[in-house]
């Protein structure tokens, strides 16, 4: 049995738990997954087909280790690369191609979908921003990517594209993203679904990120099954083999996306607010518990926000919030209220200490715009964000917390 498949095995039976196998982290492990087909298990996967006319790449690697990827790649075949198909546009599975040109001595075909060019100009107008959410994301200051490989031939909805003798299909979805595809490979029964599966709670409510669709998440994730894979190749993580361990990853992971879509839709229908619904609906305990779906790098609480946005705008409901006044103002006159910016930051120490976190956060929040100087309020900032981030499980709010405090502790 091959490292990955044992992996694979040892955590869909519990025998390793996913914090111990962070989809994330790349193993640089290229392995064979099935009949003319190989897997790089990167930061972000590369997949490979063999045909009469070279490989077909489904994703080509990221900005930061596309390098490594191509030369891990190297160690199982040879053959030179004749296509690239981009399962969506994110910098951290479009990266690379120039290397496979220079490696194949000959251009690369790239294809993907059409919304791809979009998104990579709208990344250009906001890279010192993209650089930012990294920071904070992935506690990374290497520098967002400000050009991007033109795309030779794109499709709308799905294309059929036959290389050497084999045939893959093409079908676009709505998803993490607005540009995503998924790619049935029929003769070797394989799916390489991208981000649409990741051995995480789906990406879907990123809240440094543009807009996710949950409900047509869903639907793709069906329209996979319903191909009956043997061999689940996903975007993050490692493959999954077996068509009904691959049925089950999929249908559970759209039915964790319906549940949370059909409880803000009801809440949402009946006129309940945002904070209402964060409070309301909830995730199914027996789908949370899959190791595939553990709230390791997004969670359903963002899902439900994402939601809100997706379906009822900006606005949360309350009508204070519809045209506040601005952070700081309210911050100057609750520290007033509370005695002084000093009383403020240390109820926010008392609150934390009782455990709530959540609380504590928007208290000290307050105290330091209320004195953006007081180096105590800082301090103490910095201490309620380093134990939220420790109580986190996703790497979202782990980096947004982490983020706060590192900003607080350079005002101490």
């Amino acid at each position: 049995m091959t490292a990955l498949r044992q992996l694979s095995e040892q955590l869909l039976t519990g025998v390793v738990e996913i914090d111990q196998a962070q989809p994330m982290a790349p193993r640089f492990i290229a392995e064979p997954v099935a009949a003319g087909s190989y897997f790089v298990s990167s930061f972000a996967n590369v997949s490979a087909f063999d045909t009469d006319e070279g490989l077909v790449l489904v994703d080509t690697g990221s900005f930061m280790l596309a390098e490594p990827t191509r030369a891990r790649l190297r160690t199982v075949t040879r053959r030179p690369v004749h296509t690239a198909v981009w399962t969506h546009g994110h910098v951290d599975h479009c990266f690379g191609v120039d290397l496979w040109e220079r490696d194949s001595g000959r251009k690369v075909r790239v294809i993907a979908h059409e919304a791809v060019a979009r998104r990579h100009e709208r990344y250009k107008l906001t890279r010192a921003y993209n650089e930012r959410i990294n920071e904070r994301q992935f506690q990374t200051t290497v520098a967002f990517p400000g050009e991007f490989r033109a795309i030779d031939e794109t499709y709308t909805q799905s294309r059929d594209v036959t290389v050497g003798g084999r045939r893959f299909e093409l079908h676009h979805a709505l998803g993490e993203t607005d540009d995503h595809t998924w790619v049935w490979v029929p003769d070797a029964g394989v799916a390489c679904t991208g981000d649409l599966f990741i051995w995480a709670s789906p990406n879907c409510g990123n809240p440094q990120k543009a807009q996710r669709f949950p409900r047509e998440w869903a639907q793709a994730l069906r329209a996979i099954a319903a191909k009956q894979p043997e061999v689940l190749l996903p975007g993050h993580g490692v493959p999954i083999w077996g068509r009904d361990n691959v049925q089950r990853a999929l249908t559970e992971t759209a039915q964790l996306l319906e549940s949370l879509v059909d409880q803000v839709l009801k809440l949402m229908n009946e006129g309940a607010r945002l904070d209402d619904v964060l409070a309301k609906v909830k995730a199914p305990a027996d789908l949370m518990s899959r190791p595939y779906l553990a709230p390791i790098y997004d969670e359903p609480e963002f899902i439900v926000r994402n939601l809100w946005r997706l379906y009822g705008g900006w606005w949360d409901g309350n009508p204070a919030r519809l045209k506040p006044p601005r952070d700081a103002a309210l911050a100057v006159e609750v520290a007033q209220l509370a005695g002084g910016v000093e009383a403020l930051a240390y109820r926010a120490r008392e609150v934390a200490n009782s455990g709530d976190l959540a609380l504590a956060s928007s208290l000290i929040e307050l105290a330091v715009q209320a004195d953006p100087l007081d180096r105590r309020a800082h301090q103490l900032r910095t201490q309620i964000y380093e134990e939220r981030a420790r109580a986190e499980t996703s790497l979202m709010a782990k980096g947004v917390y982490t983020g706060a405090a590192d900003e607080s502790r350079r005002n101490s």
